[in-house]
């Protein structure tokens, strides 16, 4: 499923690496977001040579959160997965996708990427390697596959368990949040595809990438997941939230803050409200018990509970330029141009 705007370029190829695989019961539902470019027109050209694809046309722009609800009310497949139109799939990843499902019949599938620059140059996820999780299970069993990133197209959901949840995709950015933490909270059976089945492009002129004072909307998509795990409303039906899974997730969210402030994507002049923002939230969801981590991490948590954004602004460089070290080292060229074919993956895991 495609929410579809401004993307014109990528779009083609978007569309190449996901229905060039002949797979039988693949269904393809592209969203036109009232795209101002010839996404429109190029969506409907593709669905006339290849009835796999569904275009839907909305007559106002409404962002790509509505957009996926839109395309989602209409899907009929048994999993969905929202693959963002100026992305890419590896050559094969359908079909791994495909049999990982068979073979686990899971809530939720869990598939590794790549970032991929305009250079070409790839970077390795982040959030940990998914090599050692087998079978499938509820969230408590692997806490840390929380640090995975948050966003939908990072995750193969089963329709029917999604659509059970209630929980649209609000409008804005970070509209990821609070579905990606409320499947994975709630999934009885999560697995993992140890396998690069994504190329998630990096491009300044993205709709998150963009700077603004709409970034504080991750405060309220975290507020929402925290709001859904307080023990009076978490349904009886679902995985148990242990405290170390609490804990993980509180860890997640703070990291996710220092993320989007560390990103330069916050007006200047509203940094400091945004790192007291941090703060609060740091004093009113710590569980119980919570420990900081050690190293740096753990000093940039203490940084933040103590609301001292003058220290953290001045430790900020250094943990930036510790981080951007470590992406580089990690980092090395894509093997070939991207797009679909054997050129299109740049490694393989598993």
């Amino acid at each position: 499923m495609l929410p579809v705007a401004g993307v014109e370029e990528y779009l083609d190829g978007c569309l190449d690496s996901v229905l060039d695989p002949p797979l039988p019961g693949l269904e393809v539902i592209a969203v036109d977001d009232a795209s101002a470019d010839r996404c429109g027109e190029i969506l409907d050209a593709r669905a006339r040579q290849d009835p796999r694809l569904r275009v839907i046309h909305l007559t106002e722009s409404a962002g790509p959160g509505p957009a996926r609800n839109a395309g989602l009310a209409r899907a009929t497949g048994e999993y969905v997965w929202f693959v963002d139109p100026d992305d890419l799939l590896t050559a094969g990843s359908m079909a791994a996708v495909g049999q990982a499902l068979l073979d686990t019949r899971p809530d939720v599938l869990l598939i590794d990427y790549l970032s991929l620059h305009a250079s070409g140059r790839t970077q390795p996820s982040l959030g940990g390697s998914l090599r050692g999780y087998q079978g499938a299970g509820p969230l408590a069993q692997w806490p840390a596959l929380i640090n995975r990133t948050m966003t939908a197209w990072s995750k193969v959901i089963r329709r029917e368990f999604l659509q059970d949840l209630q929980v649209p995709f609000p409008a804005g950015i970070h509209e990821d949040v609070p579905v990606s933490c409320t499947v994975l909270l709630s999934a009885p059976r999560i697995a993992v595809l140890d396998r690069v089945c994504y190329l998630y492009r990096r491009r300044r002129r993205s709709f998150l990438a963009t700077k603004s004072m709409a970034h504080f909307a991750i405060f309220s998509s975290y507020a929402q997941v925290f709001a859904a795990m307080d023990e009076k409303c978490w349904p009886a039906g679902r995985p148990p939230i242990t405290e170390a899974v609490r804990a993980a997730v509180f860890s997640r969210a703070m990291e996710h803050y220092s993320t989007v402030l560390s990103s330069g994507l916050v007006p200047r002049r509203a940094r400091r409200d945004f790192f007291h923002r941090m703060a609060s939230d740091f004093r009113r969801y710590r569980p119980a018990g919570y420990a900081a981590p050690p190293g740096a991490r753990g000093l940039k948590f203490n940084l933040v509970e103590h609301d001292a954004w003058w220290r953290y602004s001045l430790l900020e460089p250094l943990n930036k330029a510790r981080v951007s070290a470590r992406r580089v080292l990690r980092a090395r060229p894509a093997a070939g141009p991207p797009g679909p074919g054997a050129a299109a993956v740049p490694r393989q895991v598993g």
